[in-house]
């Protein structure tokens, strides 16, 4: 199996299981004059071009911008003393356990040279010490018992407390289960079942709930628990993870997009899709220039972007199914990133990445002067530093008010940043993220859709199959090519993921107190 489906002392169910096998009675490449469209360019929609080009399918990827990437892109900035640096949206961790998206990688870097890990994880926090969430045994239920020993904020007296029915909740995760008794419920009330002290859920919870771009009474309790059993309790890896040394353009897509050149592709960038209408048998693919027919759609755009190319293709008499669930997609809150270069550097202890806890916008800090080269080389040129600050769900009006309260809120975090000169400054505000609302669940489009030829992928999309963050998006990616393929004739790409049930799955719901 691909990378790295490491076989550490996992019970046997808590190892990576096989999600797609190909038929090894089908053929790998397709027949000549196969052909595909694939409409954006960020991880869901190069891991579907990735995968159609290498089986010999004519792959055109119509991206808007005039980069790859998507929330993983990267552009060049000029700096007032003309140095150039690459950056991106914000930073994103590269966990073990994204087996389908590190499959895709390593088209560009077979070994993953590029990743290089990170040693600690701490949650942050103005008011209690902080928690390291990094050095856990990867097998559950051990990371969850040394957890409960080693943690400065939950104690066992406190996990005796919690609601059982809920505790079991979190160990069950079975997606048919779990969204009938949780997708009802809000995050912040299914926490508040748990009876956690103040301290316990924001420094253990807060921060992981917000990851996904949701505060807790706008995420589904069932996403959230999915989501802990995706990350902790059902990841064979480990919640270590690595993040790449140098910036996304020069590391991934730079090297991938060269990658899928070479096996034939044309990549077309600033060529913004305006429709996808029905052709004949097939799709007519519109832009502002130009006009693609195709017998094969994949739409991997961000569920904005999504919602307003199916609306102006008029798609609700041939894929009724497909544009009344566009209809209903919620965009999370914008995201908030700012970037700045300071003239001196932060504390020597200070981690490369913290997430933060307890601040109004302030979620996390990495410090990339000590993460990726670029940033390296001008921290050691200048004295300074390099600092991305990070809001996942922001709640202020513009890219300036937001980077300055960040830039507030780290001030009382790292104190010794509050006279830090900033010579140089790249905020952003930005809403392209899914949200996962209460009674969500099953309202989301599918890879498939009702029209012949026409796919969806995305970190939004209802997949049979539990994944989270990049890893749903470029799964997401391989399942719309693998449907490509299944209509071509040829083999599948195969799928690796982790145990999609929990240790606790099927055991009975505990009888509440009282009763």
């Amino acid at each position: 199996m691909a990378d790295p489906l490491r076989r550490r002392a996992a019970p046997l169910r808590m190892r990576p299981v096989r999600l797609v096998t190909p038929d090894p009675t089908l053929p790998r490449d397709v027949a000549p004059g196969a052909e595909a469209v694939v409409v954006g360019g960020g991880i869901a929609g190069i891991s579907a071009a990735v995968v159609l080009a290498e089986r010999g399918v004519r792959v055109t990827v119509l991206e808007a911008a005039h980069h790859l990437g998507g929330r993983l892109g990267a552009w060049p900035e000029t700096l007032p003393d003309g140095t150039e640096q690459n950056i991106e949206h914000g930073f994103h961790a590269f966990f073990r356990h994204y087996y389908t998206w590190r499959s895709i990688l390593r088209r560009a870097d077979p070994d993953l040279a590029f990743l290089e890990p990170v040693p600690h994880y701490p949650v942050i926090s103005a008011t209690w010490p902080a928690e390291d969430l990094s050095g856990l045994p990867a097998a559950p239920p051990l990371n969850l018992l040394a957890l409960v020993l080693r943690s400065k904020s939950l104690s066992r007296s406190e996990m005796l407390r919690a609601d059982p029915e809920a505790g079991r909740a979190l160990l069950a995760y079975d997606r048919a289960t779990t969204v009938a008794e949780l997708d009802h419920v809000d995050a912040a009330a299914f926490l508040d079942r748990l009876g956690m002290t103040e301290r316990t859920r924001s420094m253990l919870f807060e921060a992981f709930a917000r990851s996904f771009f949701c505060n807790q009474d706008a995420l589904s309790a069932a996403e959230l628990v999915a989501m802990f059993h995706y990350y902790f309790l059902g990841n064979p890896e480990g919640i270590g993870f690595d993040v790449p040394n140098t910036d996304h353009a020069t590391a991934i897509w730079n090297p991938l997009q060269q990658y899928l050149v070479e096996k034939g592709a044309d990549i077309r960038l600033g060529a913004a899709v305006t429709a996808v209408v029905p052709d004949g048998h097939g799709w007519r693919v519109e832009t502002a220039g130009d006009s693609l027919p195709t017998r094969h759609v994949i739409m991997a755009l961000d569920p904005g972007a999504l919602q307003k190319v199916v609306a102006d293709s008029a798609l609700h008499d041939v894929a009724p199914l497909l544009a009344g669930r566009c209809d209903g997609i919620r965009v999370a809150p914008p995201f908030a990133v700012s970037r700045l270069w300071l003239d001196r550097d932060v504390a020597s202890d200070r981690a490369v990445f913290s997430a933060v806890t307890g601040q109004p916008t302030l979620d996390s800090i990495a410090v990339y002067s000590r993460l990726e080269e670029p940033s390296r080389r001008w921290a050691a040129s200048t004295g300074g530093s390099v600092i991305e600050l990070h809001s996942y769900s922001c709640t202020l009006g513009d890219a300036e008010e937001a980077a300055e309260a960040l830039r507030r809120e780290l001030a009382v975090l790292w104190p010794e940043t509050a006279d830090a000169r900033v010579l140089h400054r790249h905020d952003r505000l930005e809403a392209t993220a899914p949200a996962f609302p209460p009674g969500s669940a099953g309202t989301r489009p599918a890879v498939r859709s009702d029209a012949r030829g026409l796919r969806v992928a995305g970190d939004f999309v209802d997949m049979p199959y539990l994944a989270g963050l990049m890893e749903r998006s470029s799964m997401s990616g391989v399942l719309a090519a693998n449907d490509v393929l299944a209509e071509l004739g040829v083999a599948a790409e195969p799928v690796d993921g982790i145990p999609q049930r929990g240790l606790l799955a099927g055991v009975p719901q505990v009888p509440r107190r009282g009763r």
